[in-house]
């Protein structure tokens, strides 16, 4: 379109009516390319486009044009015909899916929107990337000149404060111009920006907990593999670490923390296989009497705690413990039924493995530990069936396969 064109009504109005539905679908594989690119790196996102009406497009390029006779300058391309909002939970992922879409589209240009505003000043911040579109979809479209797609990232509570913003400040016949108004819209923007601040907050110290709570699971499940696998698959009696009983005893807390910082803490101690630091602080938190689920929590870890360093009867009764306060606690069961193993009461172990099946018909360990159990029992067919039952789950398991053979050797005896 040349500038003569630019400020035609008819002619311009005509091309966009000739191209809609040509750029409707633009944007819709637009969207489909940028969801594509973002899911693949295990992101979901929410998305919001518009093409933009011609209305809106007329105004705006006149707006332009007027601006640029005033100061005297070439008026400013439209490059946000067609719009895309990317819409994420937490601030973090902002900078994520602007470093995915840097990977894979040319960025013609990045404005961050906001971050010269003062905190005394009401706006909200959002950043806006130009995406060139790919020649291959442009085929017989004008209208779209420059060739770009815009795109806003923004959190949900951003958009939410857009969105308002935009009725109340943008389309407004005129925005508040008083103090006591300003001040108003400016709490509240802080108050937005404030709860985006503490959802990301929240957010890492959940990946913070997450990641010590895996690392406890590895420790824990090679104590299991330790004490109950190698002894009937290698023949070799390993004799179980006792806790030093020279060790010195952790300096007591100085100062009261949130049961959050208390369990992080617990499980840091935990997972640098300093478990008697991680019982007393597991210790500590029960002694405030948390909420039973809590309790049900810290009575299961402390459980693991004294499984990993061999204090099998305050283990068994940890596990008890949870059981006592959430009977749907699979994992609680399981755990019993593994200490019970360890110990060599088998009986015993088939009824908690039992119990934790009840609960959760596809735990393959509740089914592959009860198998041993049954193994133990010399109940052989019943150790078959639940070797064949866990081979449905878990068929390249190795120490299953070996329990099965063990197993087949005695039935054919």
């Amino acid at each position: 379109m040349s500038d003569a064109e630019a400020i035609s009504r008819i002619s311009l109005e005509k091309i966009y009516k000739q191209e809609k539905k040509t750029m409707e679908a633009v944007l819709t594989n637009m969207v489909k390319l940028i969801q594509e690119k973002i899911s693949l790196e295990g992101m979901f996102p929410a998305y919001k486009s518009r093409l933009k009406s011609f209305q809106s497009f007329f105004s705006k390029k006149i707006k332009f044009a007027r601006d640029a006779t005033i100061q005297g300058s070439v008026p400013l391309p439209i490059s946000d015909i067609l719009a895309v909002r990317i819409i994420c939970p937490f601030i973090s992922d902002i900078e994520k899916i602007e470093k995915i879409l840097s990977e894979n589209f040319i960025i013609r240009e990045i404005e961050r929107k906001g971050l010269d505003r003062s905190f005394k000043e009401f706006g909200y911040e959002s950043i806006h990337l130009l995406l060139v579109i790919p020649e291959d979809m442009l085929a017989g479209i004008s209208f779209i000149n420059p060739p770009v797609c815009e795109v806003q990232i923004r959190t949900i509570l951003q958009d939410a404060w857009a969105e308002v913003e935009h009725e109340l400040v943008y389309k407004a016949e005129f925005t508040p111009f008083d103090d006591p108004m300003k001040r108003k819209l400016a709490a509240l923007n802080a108050n937005l920006t404030l709860s985006d601040m503490l959802f990301q907050e929240i957010r890492d110290y959940q990946h913070q907990l997450s990641n010590e709570l895996a690392k406890r699971r590895v420790a824990f499940f090679k104590k299991i593999e330790n004490s109950i696998d190698n002894e009937m698959y290698k023949n070799i009696k390993a004799e179980d670490k006792k806790a030093d009983p020279g060790s010195s005893q952790p300096a007591w807390l100085e100062s009261l923390k949130s049961l959050d910082d208390l369990l992080l803490e617990a499980l840091n101690a935990h997972n640098r296989a300093d478990y008697l630091r991680a019982i007393n602080i597991y210790s500590y938190i029960l002694s405030l009497d948390p909420k039973a689920d809590i309790k049900t929590l810290i009575f299961k870890h402390r459980g693991m705690a004294y499984f990993s360093e061999s204090k099998y009867d305050e283990a068994l009764n940890d596990f008890s413990s949870a059981l006592e306060m959430d009977g749907k606690c699979y994992k609680a069961a399981y755990y019993r039924g593994v200490v019970h193993s360890v110990k060599q009461n088998y009986a015993s172990a088939v009824d908690d493995f039992s119990r934790a099946l009840l609960l959760h018909p596809y735990h393959f360990y509740s089914i592959y530990r009860r198998a041993q159990a049954y193994f133990h029992i010399e109940d052989y067919p019943m150790a078959l069936a639940d070797c064949d039952t866990a081979m449905e789950l878990d068929p390249y398991n190795e120490g299953l396969k070996k329990l099965k053979a063990l197993v087949m050797k005695k039935l054919r005896m």
